[in-house]
């Protein structure tokens, strides 16, 4: 009889504690914020010394975004020159719900050379975090394969020089049966390439730093060149041979197709020509390397 009344009290305890615990309400789980569209660097999560760094995400927060940060901070267990971190928030996407985290820095020139861990971290005002984390290559570019860099940017119109390498004669606005006439060119390359010079109306929201993001759809292409196999401190230019005569730089504002390769595209829907604000675009790309450079220059239309 004592054996069963202790068996008893036992069973009403363990239904008391399992009545309890049920009735304990559970937490829902907080929704994180999100990011898509990452681009670290130039296309290859490369960082050079002293030079600029891109950056780019969507961010969707899961209430609203408290706080935006980068670190780059050495990998635990490598050896460095020195002991060195960089880290960078940007308060201003405080307080919005979705946003595109677009930015250029300089790395430092201190900066050692090696694999780091790239953080992109994003805090949410509801106490969530969203954190990702990627492998980072800082280099010294005295010890890139290849190095491009992009010169000799002229504009011209109607055959008359108006921008030359940084130098504005006058303000780059052209009208409906203007011809311009871009020319660029790249030095210090090899191996395989490819070279966009593009115009781009600000209008379509596209502003592509690499060829691998260009949206032809959105742009009128102006020149593409492509190379093969060059040696080392080679120079390109949008200058190309076109039925033995030299050219293929020039377009006229108001023409049905623009001078893509290997077929034309016709300037209609979202890139048909209009009034307002453009961009020269020069793309370039070395293929054999993955290195990527490109320069912006605003132009108006008038049409």
């Amino acid at each position: 009889m004592k054996t069963f009344k202790t068996i008893l009290a036992f069973l009403l305890f363990a239904g008391t504690f399992t009545s309890c615990k049920k009735d304990k309400p559970v937490e829902p789980v907080k929704a994180m914020p999100a990011a898509t569209n990452i681009e670290i660097g130039s296309g290859n999560k490369q960082a050079l010394r002293g030079r600029d760094f891109h950056f780019n995400a969507d961010v969707t927060a899961a209430g609203r975004i408290k706080d935006v940060q980068v670190k780059i901070l050495q990998k635990s267990g490598v050896q460095y020159s020195t002991v060195w971190k960089f880290e960078l928030n940007w308060a201003e996407y405080s307080g919005i719900k979705n946003t595109n985290v677009h930015k250029h820095f300089t790395i430092p020139l201190e900066a050692p050379e090696g694999k780091y861990d790239f953080y992109f971290i994003v805090l949410d005002e509801n106490g969530t975090k969203l954190e990702i984390k990627e492998d980072l290559d800082i280099i010294d570019p005295a010890n890139l394969p290849v190095d491009p860099k992009i010169g000799r940017d002229i504009i011209s119109r109607n055959g008359t020089m108006i921008y030359y390498m940084g130098t504005w004669v006058e303000e780059l606005t052209f009208k409906r049966g203007d011809e311009l006439k871009a020319n660029v060119q790249v030095r210090e390359t090899k191996g395989d390439g490819v070279l966009y010079s593009v115009l781009i109306k600000r209008t379509a929201n596209h502003f592509p730093e690499t060829v691998d993001h260009l949206d032809l759809s959105k742009a009128i292409v102006i020149t593409k060149v492509e190379h093969k196999n060059l040696p080392a401190a080679s120079k390109i230019s949008s200058l190309k041979k076109i039925n033995d005569v030299w050219g293929g730089q020039d377009i006229v504002i108001g023409t049905d197709k623009d001078n893509n390769e290997p077929a034309a595209n016709f300037i209609s829907g979202i890139n048909a020509w209009e009034t307002g604000n453009y961009n020269w675009v020069v793309l370039y790309k070395n293929t054999t390397y993955n290195v990527n450079v490109y320069k912006t220059i605003p132009i108006t239309i008038n049409y």
